[in-house]
This record gives C-alpha cells, structure tokens and sequence, in this order.
C-alpha cells in the first residue's frame, strides 16, 4: 500500500540528475504551499527568495476600502514583543543574505540601521503598529539589495512590463 506524499515542502532538482545518479551541484527548489522557492547561493535564488520574503513582509494583504498593502510585519508586530523580535529576525535575515552576496559595508550598515529604526520604533505601543504602515525597512532594504545585483550580477534582473 502507497503512502500519501506530503506535498506541503518538498525538495525538487531544477538541474537534472548526472548520469550517476548523483545530484551533487544541482540547485534545489523548495515547493511550498503552492509555489516554489530556489535554495541555491546563486544570486538569482537569492534574489527569488528576498523578493518573496519582502512581498510577505510587507505587501501581502490589501485593506479593503483603503486599497493599502500590508504584510506580515505589520500584523505580527501587533503582538507586544514578541512580534517585533520575529519581525526585526525576518527583517535580518534579508541583511544576511545580502551580506552573502558581498555588498558592502556601507550597504550593509544601511540596511542594519533600517532594521534597527523598524525595531526600534516597534518598541513603543501603537507608534510602532502605526509606522509599519510608513515606515517599510523591507523594502528599503530590497531597494538597495537589487542596486547591487543589477551592478554587479545583471543576469539576475527581470524584466518587468
């Protein structure tokens, strides 16, 4: 009797096998609740997923009525503390990557300090809820991370229109 496969996060090649077999090099992608994410270090799956995780941060959700996008980090960072230590982790881990792929320190201070003012004003009630509707750090720091893959690494732009 077969067993049902759990497709909620399951590991697929994107490069086929060798002819051993072997899948030694073969850049993976994570399928996910419907869509996919490359797993590589290769600055186009980095790219991939710092888009996505900007996109679920920040622009996830539309408020009816208003037309505003929100995202995670502005319904997470309602619960006190906690929210804000996730969200601020999730905002560093955008600044890791970024770090992987070699910008500078300036770029990474930059994108430090705009994690550390989210952080920050998260800190104190309501002016915290409220800046993350104005003051969106993820996306700052998606901004500076795509000038440096569209000038050092032009094959990983995409063009949009």
């Amino acid at each position: 009797m077969k067993t049902p496969v759990d497709r909620s996060s399951i590991l697929t090649p994107v490069q086929p096998e060798q002819s051993d077999g072997s899948r030694q090099g073969a850049n993976f992608r994570a399928e996910t609740m419907g869509f996919s994410l490359p797993t590589g270090s290769d600055p186009q799956s980095v790219r991939a997923r710092v888009e996505a995780m900007e996109v679920l941060l920040e622009r996830s959700f539309r408020i009816p009525g208003v037309n505003v996008p929100v995202g995670l980090d502005a319904i997470i960072g309602l619960v006190p503390v906690v929210g804000d230590i996730i969200t601020t982790a999730l905002g560093a881990y955008i600044a890791w990557e970024a770090r992987n792929l070699g910008l500078s320190k300036f770029q990474l201070t930059r994108m430090g300090a705009n994690v550390a003012v989210d952080a920050l004003l998260g800190l104190v009630p309501l002016v915290g809820d409220a800046a993350d509707f104005f003051y969106r750090s993820n996306t700052k720091n998606l901004r500076i991370l795509k000038k440096h893959l569209d000038k050092n690494h032009p094959e990983t732009r995409i063009l949009e229109g």
